[in-house]
């Protein structure tokens, strides 16, 4: 795998939280700890946006920073690792991973405690982060919803770590089958490799919402949900999906500190995931060694749970 390039694009128009902007504030502090040569950045627009009839909060500003984000992501040496922000902001990366590559090629896990797989229509919010998922596969407004070669489909789609559902992404998941790989099953680290070779991808697009983490394992999580996996299980499982398949793309996102001194207590649980996407394999059973010593436990339960996370959000973020 060639050297990651990394993206930071700290939007945070596409979150429902009344402390959306705190995005903002975790993409820069992931920042500081990348390679200064090999980070380059999409200026977020500082206006909230307008909806402009479409049903998704701040419309305007999430297709400006999404075409922000392809022009870069266009020039930058694949695999880039784009650094958020909340889950839209990972909207380009994986439209442009998937157009690059032959149809059918890509698989995109997305480790996410949430299943992102609302509509306009079902959304409680109107938030984007909520719907991002279901953008990639087509069903979204014009100039968020992925196209043509771009487009994702949903046998190509494995959630990892999800366990908490919207009624309307429950029925969505059993409706079209897609792969679901829960918290529990991570204890072998080959289970999200099966669940990906069944799609009959060659390469995959990794995307890591933090909040995929037990609560436990760190504090940043704008949406946090108990019974989520830990770190080490985190890391294992990405190492376990390199060693493979080809890495074509990756994300990090929703991390949200409430202060600089609580950003620097989850970064060494940020830094340990960025290295299980980029670090060379070739030590990978040391660093897993090195990585035992860091983090909490957590119980697991497999079965997402019917629960909506996606709420109206206050009047001062409409």
């Amino acid at each position: 795998m060639s050297p990651a390039s990394f993206l930071v694009i700290p939007q945070w128009q596409g979150s429902g939280s009344s402390r959306a902007m705190r995005l903002i504030d975790g993409a820069e502090a992931i920042r500081g700890d990348l390679p200064a040569n090999a980070t380059h950045s999409v200026e977020v627009p500082a206006a909230a946006g307008e909806a402009l009839g479409t049903g998704v909060l701040r419309y305007s500003s999430l297709t400006l920073v999404r075409e922000l984000a392809a022009a870069e992501l266009a020039v930058l040496p694949a695999p880039v690792v784009t650094i958020g922000g909340d889950c839209g902001a990972d909207l380009a990366g994986v439209q442009h991973a998937v157009a690059s590559h032959p149809a059918g090629s890509v698989a995109v896990v997305w480790f996410d405690a949430h299943g992102d797989l609302n509509n306009v229509s079902t959304s409680p919010s109107g938030a984007f982060h909520g719907m991002v998922v279901r953008a990639l596969l087509g069903d979204g407004p014009d100039g968020l919803a992925a196209t043509g070669e771009a487009r994702l489909h949903h046998e190509q789609l494995v959630l990892a770590g999800t366990r908490a559902l919207d009624d309307g992404e429950s029925a969505f998941v059993e409706r079209t089958g897609i792969r679901v790989v829960g918290p529990g099953e991570f204890d072998d680290p080959q289970a999200l490799v099966r669940a990906v070779e069944a799609t009959g991808a060659s390469a995959v697009y990794l995307h890591v919402d933090l909040d995929v983490l037990d609560p436990s394992a760190m504090e940043g999580i704008g949406y946090p949900e108990p019974f989520g996996v830990t770190p080490e299980q985190l890391a294992d499982a990405i190492r376990a999906l390199r060693t493979r398949f080809e890495l074509v793309g990756a994300a990090v996102t929703e991390f949200a500190p409430e202060s600089p001194e609580a950003a620097g207590r989850d970064l060494s649980v940020i830094l340990r995931v960025l290295g299980s996407l980029t670090a060379p394999l070739k030590g990978a059973a040391a660093s897993q060694g090195a990585d035992a010593a860091v983090g909490g436990g957590s119980s697991t339960d497999p079965r997402p749970r019917h629960l909506s996370t996606d709420t109206a959000p206050p009047d001062d973020v409409r």
